[in-house]
């Protein structure tokens, strides 16, 4: 088990003064069977009227608005989370009960569909079915065959920052064979629902050190990582081709990105605007 503190700043600088502004921000951890949240505050400078709830998906939001002129949205979100590490127990199910649980359930119907985010090119969809068929459906079964689905992502994608950006599609990044963290989940639940696993896009946060002290603060990041049903939920991370463990704090899940974008929202003005993110973690315990 670890503690993890988490502070994650980010906003917007704007060319100018904007006359107002209605945000959304999902920031902050959830309670789970593998982490209990023992802290989090949200603040927001300017100083804002702001309401909180728990959208469909399960993620908690903060919903505010600045009608007062600023020339800057400053929001920081800060947490202190217990993370457990976790075992995926056997599932037993194989293709044709998986098939018959998925209709019964709205959540993996959900998860099923593709969006313009994860559908997958042609070639994506070959690789996964290729892989799935290589995978022994008497003994493993679609639990294996997911785990060996996102695996071949990883291997074939290169973690690159700066060549994609939010609107960036599964199908343009598995052309590229790079992109980041949220392009590599899209990829993969694009290549998992290909073969009819449902999959989830998971958002959340990476300690990046595995082994640090305690007391020691590191520069960490905003993650994504996927999750797929085979009876139960299970989650890798892609990215780094590792298995969700006590350096992953989960925020939220949904379809893909947009159901879990960490900040969005509108505002009046007439200049421009410029994203800010800086995300510190710090062990605790």
């Amino acid at each position: 088990m670890k503690r993890l503190k988490v502070v994650h700043s980010t906003g917007y600088r704007y060319a100018g003064d904007v006359t107002a502004s209605y945000n959304e921000a999902r920031m902050l951890p959830v309670s789970g069977e593998r982490q209990l949240v023992l802290h989090s505050s949200v603040d927001v400078r300017p100083v804002s009227s702001h309401h909180q709830y728990t959208d469909y998906w399960g993620t908690r939001v903060l919903a505010f608005d600045v009608l007062d002129a600023h020339s800057e949205l400053t929001i920081t979100a800060s947490s202190l989370v217990e993370v457990l590490e976790t075992t995926h127990p056997p599932s037993g199910v194989g293709w044709e009960e998986l098939a018959a649980l998925v209709p019964r359930s709205a959540g993996c119907v959900e998860q099923l569909r593709q969006t313009p985010l994860t559908a997958p090119p042609p070639s994506l969809t070959e690789l996964a079915r290729s892989v799935a068929a290589a995978v022994a459906p008497a003994v493993d079964g679609p639990c294996a065959a997911a785990l060996a689905i996102v695996a071949a992502v990883s291997s074939e994608m290169d973690y690159v920052p700066g060549v994609t950006g939010v609107r960036t599609t599964a199908a343009e990044a598995w052309e590229a064979r790079s992109g980041v963290c949220q392009d590599i989940a899209h990829v993969a639940i694009g290549a998992l629902r290909a073969v009819g696993i449902p999959a989830r896009y998971v958002s959340g946060y990476l300690h990046p050190k595995a082994e640090a002290a305690v007391g020691e603060t590191v520069t960490g990041e905003s993650h994504a990582w996927v999750e797929w049903f085979c009876g139960t939920w299970h989650g890798y991370d892609p990215t780094n081709g590792i298995a969700i463990g006590d350096r992953h704090v989960r925020v939220g899940h949904g379809r893909d990105y947009t159901d879990v974008t960490p900040l969005r929202g509108v505002y009046a003005g007439s200049g421009g605007s410029e994203l800010f993110v800086s995300v510190s973690i710090t062990r605790e315990a």
